[in-house]
């Protein structure tokens, strides 16, 4: 069974998905009550990703190793590149790291954010992503899922994702692909996809994934930002290309979300691993996902309240 709190909360009005506000017009928040993201043309300024990018690099180099930091890699291209970008695949978790962290506070971010989450934001979720060129292996290729298998917090309508392009993103090298309007369905079963040699620790995706379902490619460019729906069914291809695809993200919620018990619903085996995960590199004798969590959450704007 899947948890039955993933219900969103009703406004009123006609809009259910984002809150009232003076910045989206009314086309845009339909759009993503119809479709469950929205796509903001040059957000992030040029400067900004250079710093971002800089960070990434000190970091790929262990020039600075930042406490909690998840530094996800390709082992097999170590011999061959040593400590470089040309290995690290994601730094997931980035909250202690002062320069990155800075992506989560930026004020034109926030301001969009706010439109779905009202005032009282935390930054819940951190990630870098750097897309190696995967032409044969397909070893980088994200299964489609919903990013709230992840979260064991609730109401979904008041979280938020924020995805920014640190370079052109396209089908050549892996862009994000979206299922839009699937954030009105339910959290479904997730699980590792039945491809041999090919899964990351973490990559969960659909179970049941219905290939009829229309997909769009969101070919951004860089400093464009995606905001998006927990529900929403997304993933992205592989890249082709001898470049990276750099992005970087956070899920931000509204503080007033609370912690749900994930026990006996499709996420509880999710659950399991990750709890697994934290006692092996901490050394920990006992750990929740709700303990995980409070580990990696900050208040970026307005009051802490529950989460």
């Amino acid at each position: 069974p899947t948890s039955a709190q993933v219900s969103v909360v009703p406004h009123s009005g006609r809009f259910c998905y984002t809150l009232d506000n003076d910045l989206l017009t009314t086309e845009q928040r339909q759009f993503y009550e119809d479709n469950g993201y929205l796509l903001i043309k040059k957000l992030v300024s040029d400067e900004d990703i250079e710093r971002f990018r800089k960070e990434f690099l000190r970091i790929c180099k262990r020039e600075v190793n930042p406490p909690g930091a998840m530094i996800m890699k390709d082992e097999s291209l170590r011999s061959q590149f040593g400590q470089s970008e040309k290995v690290v695949n994601k730094v997931q978790d980035f909250q202690e790291d002062q320069e990155l962290f800075r992506y989560c506070t930026l004020p034109e971010v926030l301001k969009y954010v706010e439109c779905f989450t009202g005032p009282n934001i935390m930054a819940m979720h951190t990630m870098l992503i750097n897309k190696l060129p995967d032409s044969d292996k397909q070893t980088f290729l994200h299964p489609m899922h919903q990013d709230l298998h992840y979260f064991p917090f609730r109401p979904a309508s008041r979280i938020v994702c924020s995805w920014t392009a640190m370079e052109r993103a396209d089908q050549d090298n892996g862009c994000l692909v979206v299922q839009p309007g699937t954030h009105k369905t339910s959290l479904k079963p997730h699980g590792y996809p039945d491809w041999e040699g090919k899964t990351n620790k973490l990559f969960h995706g659909l179970l049941d994934e219905d290939e009829k379902t229309p997909k769009v490619h969101l070919v951004m460019e860089k400093g464009d930002t995606v905001f998006f729906h927990p529900l929403l069914i997304h993933g992205s291809g592989i890249n082709r290309t001898s470049g990276f695809r750099k992005s970087i993200s956070c899920h931000f919620a509204s503080s007033e979300c609370y912690y749900i018990d994930v026990k006996n619903t499709s996420q509880e085996h999710l659950e399991k691993e990750l709890e697994e995960m934290v006692r092996k590199k901490y050394n920990a004798t006992s750990v929740e996902l709700k303990d995980i969590w409070n580990f990696r959450a900050r208040l970026v704007q307005g009051e802490r309240i529950n989460l």
